[in-house]
């Protein structure tokens, strides 16, 4: 499935208030799913692969592992993954990331793109706070809701 046939995927569902689109062609499975009304379209698209990559059971066991330690985590505020793809914390590689540990972030402010199906997807916070941890890696796969930044609320 091209770009173009994507678009005209991501069309049909907003002319029709469609919420999810599933399309398998060729061996190759594509799924479209809003989110939220506040997010734009290309945010919204999640893809669901036939075959997924060794190096996405990554993130996916370091969550297990992790998951006893997340109970002193519970007032933080969490930005998660709208959607499978590779998470990048600055827009290209040579110039600084859009959000540090530490550093306060606003609403609707981007602090970071996902990238799915060569298109990079802005990931903007929804909650005022400063950036306590970036548990998912550079330029590493992510999986649906998968946890990238904890916020604590200011």
């Amino acid at each position: 499935m091209n770009l173009k046939e994507i678009k005209d995927l991501i069309k049909l569902m907003n002319e029709n208030e469609l919420g999810e689109v599933e399309v398998e062609q060729e061996g190759s499975k594509v799924k479209l799913k809003k989110l939220a009304a506040s997010m734009p379209a290309t945010v919204a698209m999640q893809p669901s692969y036939v075959h997924a990559p060794a190096a996405v059971a990554k993130p996916v066991e370091a969550q297990v592992e992790a998951a006893p330690a997340a109970a002193s985590k519970d007032h933080l505020k969490k930005i998660v993954s709208p959607m499978v793809g590779t998470f990048y914390r600055a827009p290209s590689p040579d110039v600084a990331p859009y959000v540090e540990v530490g550093q306060v972030v606003e609403i609707g402010q981007v602090v970071c793109i996902v990238e799915a199906m060569k298109l990079m997807n802005e990931i903007k916070s929804e909650v005022r706070g400063k950036v306590v941890e970036i548990p998912a890696e550079n330029a590493h796969p992510v999986e649906f809701g998968q946890v990238l930044f904890y916020i604590e609320p200011v």
